[in-house]
């Protein structure tokens, strides 16, 4: 078979084959490149605050705890309320509140709604409010958490850890997007996260020799090489 029937069959089939793929990384590539990840990660929406030092010397939280932890954490939560977060090998993260020397853990859905308020700008309203405590494609960060769903023309949610009450992750409308195109763009239907993939690699090589398959018929469509009549 000659050099240029090759390429065309070649061309012609397997592109019939990737086709659509090369279709949704083309369309979601443009996605990317047309918004900012900034937006994306619904950054314009946090609220700024000014950082306020913690009282020195700090206290010693060991007596609230059920046994010594392995890292304690001062800060101050969004509300500006100071907190310490004990953590520990096995056990879960328990969160205690400074002022009035308590744990406050697992955090209530009122305390996590007051948390995601005072960390969004212009505290919009709060339409639901859940306990997540399994993994999903819109969330993967340490739980339980508590998703704080708001009120407003973006689809905002945030997610408060319940042991922390740290903010964990901004989830909008504008991320779904994204995300649902990434999963297209890099073939993970399911947990939209791994590139490593089989398939991925199959069809990226496949698309290579469609590619190579096209340059090799340019000098053969521009009548740069004469085509062969046998």
């Amino acid at each position: 078979m000659k050099l240029q029937a090759l390429a065309s069959w070649t061309h012609k089939w397997l592109a019939l084959i990737v086709g659509v793929q090369i279709l949704f990384w083309f369309g979601s590539g443009l996605f990317f490149a047309a918004f900012p990840i900034e937006r994306v990660r619904s950054e314009h929406r946090i609220a700024q605050h000014e950082a306020a030092a913690l009282n020195a010397p700090l206290q010693d939280v060991t007596p609230l705890l059920p046994e010594a932890p392995t890292r304690v954490t001062y800060e101050r939560d969004p509300q500006g309320d100071a907190v310490a977060v004990a953590e520990f090998g096995q056990r879960r993260p328990i969160l205690i509140d400074l002022d009035d020397w308590r744990v406050v853990s697992p955090l209530s859905a009122e305390a996590a709604e007051q948390i995601a308020q005072a960390y969004i700008a212009e505290s919009p309203r709060i339409r639901e409010s859940h306990l997540v405590t399994e993994e999903t494609p819109e969330y993967r960060g340490p739980l339980p958490a508590w998703r704080i769903a708001f009120d407003d023309d973006e689809g905002l949610a945030v997610y408060v850890a319940a042991d922390t009450a740290r903010v964990t992750a901004r989830r909008s409308d504008l991320w779904r997007l994204y995300d649902a195109l990434w999963a297209l763009h890099i073939m993970d239907w399911r947990d939209h996260a791994n590139f490593n993939t089989g398939l991925l690699i199959l069809t990226t090589l496949t698309a290579l020799i469609v590619s190579l398959a096209g340059f090799v018929l340019i000098p053969y469509r521009m009548g740069w090489v004469r085509r062969s009549t046998g």
